[in-house]
């Protein structure tokens, strides 16, 4: 089996939808699940066998997901595709996965750690668990983050901007 680093999360497995093993998938990253597709979950790799809904709303069903209550077994369970055949991302776009976990810094005063990426209405935001303890949200937007470098896992923000200093 792949190492944890080899997939992407695409969603979770959210309520059962019909009585055919199909369910609605939570915070969905649409691109990732496709028909066909290989999906991670738990420790089993399963294969989409039902792909419909629209990107607002997916519903997947899984091979071996033959009725409601397999679907509500489920329940509450990550999704996650090979990182392989995620498609390719356009400058300044970053998957989940890379950022959380990331050093936020501005310049060299260290700011904290990123515990996760919520989607707001507005923007995506980093949810940064502080060096004091406290919690900063920092929208993703240019005027907030100066650079993103997922592969030394640092995130240089403005904290002026901000209104932290």
């Amino acid at each position: 089996m792949r190492s944890r680093q080899d997939w992407l999360l695409a969603g979770r497995v959210g309520p059962a939808h019909g009585l055919d093993g199909t369910f609605r998938v939570s915070t969905a990253i649409p691109p990732l699940l496709v028909l066909g597709g290989t999906v991670l979950v738990g420790d089993e790799e399963r294969v989409i066998d039902r792909r419909a809904g629209h990107d607002g709303r997916v519903l997947v069903r899984l091979e071996g997901c033959e009725d409601r209550n397999g679907a509500e077994a489920l329940h509450g369970a990550e999704l996650r595709v090979p990182r392989s055949v995620a498609p390719a991302l356009g400058e300044d776009e970053w998957w989940v996965d890379d950022l959380e976990g990331c050093t936020v810094r501005d310049g060299d005063v260290a700011v904290g750690v990123v515990g996760r990426v919520l989607a707001l209405p507005s923007c995506e935001v980093l949810e940064v668990a502080r060096t004091d303890g406290k919690e900063l949200l920092v929208p993703l937007i240019s005027d907030a983050v100066r650079t993103v470098d997922v592969t030394g896992r640092v995130i240089d923000v403005d904290l002026a901007f901000l209104g932290e200093v």
